[in-house]
């Protein structure tokens, strides 16, 4: 999947840039999105290393790399930063991550931080020109103790990370999530496993429920749209995952099911 424009408008667009493929990333299906404002681009999520030419690739498509005005590391995850060191050499773009991994970043290689601006616990905008900011939203402990979402208010897509995430076999692709019950099977598992507890769920299904939000767009699988938005949050709501879960014996309920 190449390519698809989630938003367009005159002055605005909201791009999944790349989806690699399954025999990138170790098997592991990722993101890259792509929000261009006039001539300025920002990369949300660029990747690891194996995807950068490919991301690369599609980005010139739509925006000098002079014209990146940001990069933004939604965590600390390999998927995500594993090839920054190699945007770093092409872009004089600052990169947004959250403050608790700005010591952990240079274990990838990366010697100069100066480029870094780290996040605050409560988020930040991200001023990308005079009439447009996204906002950096925290999502903390889903599944990364600093994950950061990125929200585009002129879009109304939320990019949410790792949550959200679907873990769909190599013989089965779809864009978009219009029937979430037949999509659950594929993001189920991954979300008991690797979100922390119910009460981190509720709290960030609380505050971007205070949003307009018209997809969901996460760094694994499709994109949720129409119904199956509100569908998705209900059911990430009640959701027991994680330490809910755990059992004295260092097993989880939903294994022994």
């Amino acid at each position: 999947m190449r390519n698809i424009i989630l938003f367009d408008s005159q002055q605005h667009k909201f791009i999944l840039l790349n989806e690699s493929e399954p025999g990138e990333e170790e098997g592991v299906r990722s993101n890259q999105y792509l929000v261009m404002h006039g001539e300025k681009g920002v990369l949300l999520d660029p990747g690891g290393f194996g995807v950068m030419p490919s991301v690369l690739a599609e980005l010139v498509r739509y925006v000098d790399t002079d014209n990146i005005a940001a990069i933004v590391l939604s965590h600390q995850d390999p998927d995500i930063v594993g090839g920054i060191s190699t945007w770093l050499e092409i872009t004089h773009a600052p990169v947004y991550v959250s403050n608790i991994w700005l010591r952990f970043l240079p274990h990838y290689g990366i010697a100069d931080m100066k480029k870094f601006v780290g996040v605050p616990d409560a988020g930040m905008r991200c001023d990308i020109s005079e009439d447009f900011s996204l906002r950096l939203l925290p999502a903390h402990f889903l599944h990364s103790e600093g994950q950061i979402n990125t929200y585009d208010p002129i879009a109304k897509i939320l990019f949410t990370g790792d949550i959200g995430a679907a873990m769909l076999p190599s013989d089965i692709e779809y864009e978009f999530v219009d029937d979430f019950e037949a999509h659950m099977p594929y993001i189920e598992g991954f979300h008991r496993r690797y979100m922390v507890c119910n009460k981190a769920a509720r709290m960030w299904v609380e505050a971007v429920s205070e949003l307009e939000i018209k997809m969901l767009a996460p760094q694994h699988g499709p994109v949720y749209r129409g119904r199956a938005v509100q569908d998705f949050l209900e059911w990430f709501r009640r959701l027991e995952c994680g330490v809910d879960l755990m059992t004295r014996s260092g097993h989880f309920l939903w294994e022994q099911a």
